[in-house]
């Protein structure tokens, strides 16, 4: 499907039923699977043969929307997970661990920040933030012998800074290893980060790409381009034997296109088990057929309501790359010519208090945790998502106290407009 246009991968993409077939994804709702003898579900154990026994490493249903994002992607093989949380955790872990380093933007999601300075360190992987503005110089200066991955997100959440890919993508080449890339909020349709240079793209598919709020999921792909065994004294759990399954070395057996996805398959998924449940996976799909359609009209409500934020006398300043006199306006026009996402960050004058006023009096958007599906919503991610880090890591992440994140859904604009209008006319009034 990869010589189509995203429009037709969305909708058709990883399965195209044959004669008699079921035309949509079939629920495949079984934790296990038959086979007629021993030695048919030994090679399936060894890696020697294609096919399912365990829900819990692999699942039809999933494996299908997983091929899905991975056309959409451009990559070359791909694993759901069961939040995108757990992507984000399966893509470093499966490369880094206990004495390892990564290198980050600091300017990224507050629980992938919390993932990485807190839990991670907890099990001895050590981080070096960077702010993603820094020179060339300066994230070089960030690696260190035992660093083995880059992280950083294409439009950070509630930043809405604009990762500069191709740069991330040189320095972590440059030391040997790969730049992984977190794309939900720029989705697919908007931004492939694989093509610019990353080599690995995570999803929270709970985000855009489910669309309605309805299931929990993450997604990894890899763009199989990244040659492990050229830097196999760094990655030796790709490019070693794994005593743990059968000896099997992922780099060798698996190429380039496979051995990062198969070793989280048989290795972390097996261990830890975030699977995402074949009806979380069925209600994806669902959401990735209008994916093409629905990011198109998030971006243009966003457009229009960044611009009026923008000219309102009760907003101190507005975060959206696609202002003409945004500071990543420039990166965007050359990421994400096509438009960037449905989020608008803005800041309420009169700092929290005046921000907790403008959202108690909205009526369409709701306050919830949630982001980026059809119906809008805000967050005051100071007090909520981002409550854990300390005032220096919120400025260094983007996120100021009067910072509201208003997720622009898919209702009339005029109408989200207007219920924006009136609750700013409240926090004149407080």
């Amino acid at each position: 499907m990869n010589q189509y246009q995203i429009g037709t991968r969305c909708v058709q993409g990883g399965y195209r039923p044959g004669n008699g077939e079921p035309r949509q994804v079939p629920i495949v709702q079984s934790t296990t699977f038959k086979y007629d003898t021993n030695e048919d579900m030994g090679r399936l154990f060894d890696l020697e043969a294609e096919g399912y026994f365990y829900s819990r490493l692999q699942n039809p249903t999933c494996d299908t929307v997983a091929k899905k994002i991975c056309e959409l992607e451009g990559g070359s093989a791909a694993i759901l997970t069961g939040s995108g949380q757990s992507a984000n955790f399966f893509a470093v872990f499966n490369i880094a661990g206990c004495g390892d380093h990564v290198v980050a933007s600091s300017s990224i999601y507050g629980g992938t920040y919390n993932l990485l300075s807190v839990t991670m360190r907890r099990m001895g992987l050590e981080v070096t933030f960077v702010d993603p503005d820094c020179t060339e110089e300066e994230l070089n200066a960030a690696f260190r012998p035992g660093t083995k991955a880059v992280f950083g997100e294409t439009i950070a959440n509630p930043a809405l800074t604009v990762l500069d890919i191709e740069k991330f993508a040189r320095a972590a080449h440059g030391h040997g290893v790969p730049l992984i890339v977190d794309n939900t909020f720029a989705t697919p349709v908007n931004c492939q980060p694989l093509s610019w240079g990353a080599d690995i793209v995570t999803h929270s598919t709970t985000k855009y790409m489910d669309g309605h709020a309805s299931a929990l999921g993450g997604c990894i792909v890899d763009g199989g381009r990244f040659d492990w065994m050229a830097h196999r004294e760094k990655f030796p759990g790709l490019c070693e034997p794994d005593e743990s399954y059968h000896g099997v070395t992922y780099a060798e057996r698996f190429g380039m296109g496979g051995a990062f996805i198969y070793k989280a398959t048989a290795q972390l998924m097996r261990d830890l088990g975030p699977v995402q449940s074949p009806q979380s996976a069925y209600l994806l799909n669902v959401g990735l057929e209008s994916l093409h359609v629905r990011v198109q009209r998030h971006c243009e409500n966003a457009q229009a309501i960044a611009e009026h934020l923008s000219r309102h006398e009760k907003v101190a300043w507005v975060s959206y790359c696609g202002l003409p006199g945004d500071k990543y306006h420039a990166l965007a026009q050359k990421y994400l010519p096509h438009g960037s996402c449905g989020v608008v960050s803005f800041g309420v004058r009169g700092g929290r208090q005046a921000a907790e006023t403008f959202m108690a009096h909205l009526n369409i958007a709701s306050i919830v945790t949630h982001v980026a599906d059809a119906r809008t919503c805000c967050l005051h991610p100071a007090s909520t998502t981002h409550r854990q880090m300390s005032d220096a890591e919120l400025l260094a992440a983007g996120v100021s106290p009067d910072l509201v994140r208003l997720s622009v859904g898919l209702e009339s604009c005029a109408d989200l407009i207007a219920d924006i209008d009136q609750a700013l006319d409240a926090v004149l009034c407080s």
